[in-house]
C-alpha cells in the first residue's frame, strides 16, 4: 500500500510503521473519528489463505475483548473488497519499541527496566485473567510511549485459554 491510499472509506495512510512476516502495519488516519491509528494489513499474498486470514482474525478478536491502560487498543477490523486487504485498526502508540530503545540506547537502566517490566506484566496479568495467552512477548512487542505508558503489542499468535 502506498501513502494516501484508503482503507474501507476512512482509514487513510499515511506512512509505514513496520513490517513482519504475515502483515505491515502503517500509520494512518481515520477520516470519521479523525484521529490517527495504527492500520495492521495481512500481507497481500496471504490474503485468500484461510488459515492466515483465521489467525488474523483471531487476533483482531482477542485483542479486542482486552481493555487495559498497558495493552493496545483494538478498535476495529474487516475486510477491503476493492483493495482485497484484511485490516486490525489499533491505537497508535507515539513512542518506540523496547527493540528500537535498547538499538538505539545499548541497554536500560535498572529503572527503566523494572518500570517496563512491571507494566508489561501488569498487561499479560489482566490478559491471562481474561482467558488470552500473548505467546510471543519480545522487546518489539513492548512500545513505550511518550509519556512512558507501556503497551503490550502484536496478539499474532495469541491463543485464548480455552483453545487447545
Amino acid at each position: 500500500m502506498t501513502a494516501a491510499t484508503t482503507i474501507a472509506g476512512r482509514y487513510r495512510i499515511e506512512g509505514r510503521l513496520g513490517v513482519g512476516g504475515m502483515s505491515t502495519v502503517h500509520l494512518a488516519f481515520d477520516q470519521r473519528l479523525e484521529r490517527y491509528i495504527a492500520l495492521k494489513l495481512l500481507a497481500e499474498h496471504l490474503a485468500d489463505d484461510p488459515t492466515f486470514v483465521s489467525r488474523f482474525r483471531r487476533e483482531a478478536l482477542a485483542a479486542a475483548r482486552l481493555i487495559h491502560p498497558n495493552i493496545v487498543q483494538v478498535f476495529d477490523f474487516g475486510f477491503d473488497e476493492g483493495h482485497h486487504q484484511h485490516f486490525i485498526v489499533m491505537e497508535h502508540v507515539q513512542g518506540n519499541s523496547c527493540a528500537e530503545l535498547l538499538r538505539d540506547r545499548g541497554h536500560l537502566g535498572v529503572e527503566d527496566a523494572v518500570n517496563i517490566v512491571a507494566q508489561a506484566c501488569r498487561g499479560l496479568d489482566y490478559a491471562h485473567r481474561n482467558g488470552v495467552v500473548h505467546r510471543d512477548v519480545k522487546p518489539g512487542n513492548l512500545l513505550v510511549s511518550e509519556s512512558d505508558v507501556v503497551k503490550l503489542a502484536d496478539f499474532g499468535i495469541a491463543r485464548a485459554t480455552d483453545q487447545s
